[in-house]
């Protein structure tokens, strides 16, 4: 990262948030000539992509050129399908030559989020997640850690510039609010409700859907049958070991498969994926915490938290001490068990 990028406000980054939206749009718009060519850096994931995409549909016959780069492999089904049904055009960064872009421009994200975006000098940031820094001279600033998703504030944008979206815009920024907001479960404003609304009619809501309900690859259906056989019960609680997982995204949807169960107040279950344990907590989060028990368990050999009703842990094996037994449905019975 350039040395005067951090420490100082921005005048700009002062103003943005304070300023009407139209105001905000103006701003934004100043910081762009006709001859941009501009890089819009994200690290993707739908609410980013979303707000990526309406930044090149407000700069749509302002600037030359704008390309979206991100540096991150996109894994997560839901996130495939998103980017290939919308088709939205992205790059991956280590790819871009950054010296090409005469302006770049960070959405749903801070330049010291990770290591590859501290060397880009940005002229625009703007978030919706809490400010780790001071930017200084970057023209553009507008950073509102009170709203639930990035794509609220870029559908605030749009109507400012009076740009009705597409549907396939409308339909990435609704399920942007819809994944960063939780179905506003997650803290939210009003502002975010009004967006969604506003979207509401726009938004193929069928395709969002399909984002929805495209997490499992067909290989993986193996995983149910496995965790089914190596259930094991217990005072109200289910726990089950998976072995080896290409993914830990199988065990969180196997986890929440289980939490359907009316009988159950705790669903425990694991998997090794690299050389870490993965246990993946849920329960009703009524008189319960799932994450100070996962916590208490396992903080001191691993990672672990989370929230009330939803928590994770990993743990490199060599801190579980093993030896040459095998982790099983009963050693994670066994683990939980005397915790809880």
């Amino acid at each position: 990262m350039a040395k005067n990028h951090k420490n100082v406000v921005s005048s700009l980054g002062t103003i943005a948030s304070k300023q009407t939206a139209k105001e905000r749009l103006q701003a934004f718009w100043n910081v762009f000539d006709k001859d941009d060519d501009v890089l819009v850096v994200i690290n993707a994931d739908p609410d980013a992509l979303a707000g990526a995409m309406a930044v090149k549909r407000l700069l749509r016959y302002r600037v030359k050129n704008v390309v979206i780069a991100h540096p991150n492999e996109i894994r997560r089904l839901n996130n495939v399908a998103m980017v290939e049904r919308l088709k939205i055009p992205i790059e991956r960064l280590n790819t871009i030559k950054i010296n090409d872009y005469s302006k770049k421009v960070m959405v749903d994200s801070q330049p010291d989020h990770l290591p590859c975006f501290e060397k880009i000098y940005f002229d625009v940031i703007i978030d919706h997640h809490p400010p780790t820094s001071k930017w200084e001279g970057v023209r553009f600033v507008d950073i509102r850690a009170d709203y639930g998703s990035t794509s609220t504030m870029m559908v605030e944008y749009l109507r400012a510039a009076e740009l009705k979206p597409s549907v396939s815009l409308a339909t990435a920024l609704f399920y942007g609010i819809k994944v960063d907001t939780e179905n506003f479960e997650k803290k939210s404003l009003l502002a975010d409700g009004i967006a969604f609304r506003y979207l509401f009619n726009i938004a193929n809501r069928d395709l969002v859907r399909k984002f929805e309900l495209t997490d499992l690859r067909r290989s993986e259906l193996r995983y149910f049958t496995l965790a089914l056989q190596e259930l094991k019960y217990s005072k109200r609680r289910y726990y089950t070991h998976l072995g080896k997982v290409r993914s830990p995204d199988v065990l969180v949807i196997i986890a929440d498969f289980l939490n359907h169960v009316g009988e159950i107040d705790w669903v425990f279950v694991s998997g090794i994926h690299g050389e870490r344990l993965i246990v993946i907590f849920r329960c009703d989060g009524y008189r319960k915490s799932a994450g100070k028990l996962a916590t208490r368990i396992f903080s001191s050999v691993g990672s672990a938290g989370g929230h009330k009703e939803a928590a994770r842990a990993e743990v490199p094996l060599k801190n579980l001490a093993l030896g040459d037994r095998p982790f099983n449905s009963d050693s994670l019975k066994r683990l939980i068990g005397s915790h809880i």
